[in-house]
């Protein structure tokens, strides 16, 4: 290769960055990304609106709703109209729960009797509903186990149960949305700027410049993609020092295998946009069709927003083809776990990402076409 060519080209490049305010782009967007999806984006549900008809009014009812009073996820109300009014309060969207305590509930239990409680909950979004079914199965629980140890109730088959929340004991939604949207990020904000590399020159007529000159394939892509894959390389500290000291996320593992990771990811997502624009003519053609490469990706397949161990069929499948859910991985065990090469499924994981980047790479040089079709 001659290092004299890649050098004037790379100086062009970087040239034509700073022209276009583009450099800029490098970091605000990345950085936007991170703070407005780290913000917006919310597993946990609270005060979840709780309508509660006590029709006991007993001791054990009272408990119940002391409970559910003094918890974070609910804001809760006692009513007594009828419960067909409680139902209608769901459905004109003003009741999140419906919680239906039912006559001689105290008295059935002190009897070691079979005890119902009515529990309804708007599940026009399913996993809402699922989580704050979820929260009041939780109490419930609580409270009866509070109540049969107190009073002695049916001791015999009682269970225990001591939960413990590993890597992320305070169930911060930041612990496990931050991390991933690093995937996401590195995944985007490079594949975006490198789509433009190539086709730009082809709206502008300056494609004809290599193709008349002596410069080789590997020396003009190479020449495009260092000046980027520089640039989107502080990208790694910048989004870290985000989670660390904005978002305050744990981070357990080692450094230099966060580090490195990210560089060979940086290097994937680059030569998705090398490859976008290697094939498209127009600016925004390649745009869009990055945006969709990615972006679409990026938040159904990485397990940011579903666990890839509970996808089936087709989702499974498509989820190990995307190199994000892989990165995804080792990243999500650098902040929270810790383990990292000791781990023999991140060492497949950084494996199959290097198996990635090469062929890519190797792609785009094979379709770049140093003529005129």
């Amino acid at each position: 290769m001659n290092l004299g060519v890649i050098k004037a080209y790379m100086k062009k490049e970087i040239l034509e960055l700073i022209r276009s305010k583009m450099i800029f782009m490098v970091y605000i967007m990345p950085s936007m990304i991170l703070l407005l999806f780290g913000y917006g984006i919310r597993m946990e549900v609270t005060h979840a609106r709780v309508l509660i008809l006590d029709n006991d009014q007993s001791h054990f009812s009272r408990i119940l709703i002391e409970k559910l009073s003094h918890s974070k996820y609910f804001n809760s109300k006692v009513s007594y109209m009828s419960e067909n009014e409680a139902l209608r309060s769901i459905k004109r969207a003003k009741t999140d729960i419906l919680i239906i305590i039912p006559q001689s509930f105290q008295k059935r239990i002190l009897h070691s009797q079979k005890s119902e409680i009515g529990v309804f909950i708007d599940g026009s979004f399913p996993l809402r509903a699922t989580t704050m079914e979820s929260y009041v199965q939780g109490v419930i629980l609580n409270t009866a186990y509070e109540i049969s140890s107190k009073y002695n109730i049916n001791p015999k088959g009682l269970i225990k149960i001591n939960n413990r929340n590993l890597f992320n004991q305070a169930m911060r939604d930041e612990d496990a949305i931050v991390p991933g949207l690093i995937g996401l990020v590195l995944l985007v904000a490079p594949a975006i700027l490198a789509a433009l590399l190539i086709v730009k020159e082809k709206e502008r007529g300056t494609i004809f410049n290599f193709y008349s000159s002596e410069v080789t394939k590997i020396e003009f892509l190479t020449a495009k993609i260092i000046p980027a894959f520089f640039l989107h390389s502080l990208n790694i500290f910048i989004l870290f020092l985000i989670a660390e000291y904005i978002f305050n996320v744990p981070f357990r593992g080692s450094f230099a295998l966060y580090w490195f990771c990210s560089e060979v990811y940086i290097l994937i997502s680059l030569a998705i946009g090398m490859l976008v624009s290697v094939v498209t003519k127009r600016q925004i053609v390649a745009v869009v069709l990055t945006i969709i490469i990615t972006i679409i990706p990026g938040f159904l397949y990485s397990g940011i927003l579903m666990p890839i161990s509970s996808m089936r069929g087709e989702s499974y499948i498509e989820a190990h083809i995307f190199p994000v859910m892989y990165y995804n991985h080792i990243i999500y065990d650098t902040f929270l776990i810790g383990e990292g090469l000791a781990s023999s499924k991140n060492v497949l994981f950084l494996s199959i990402l290097f198996f990635y980047a090469l062929i890519l790479l190797l792609l785009g040089v094979l379709l770049l076409r140093k003529e005129l079709k």
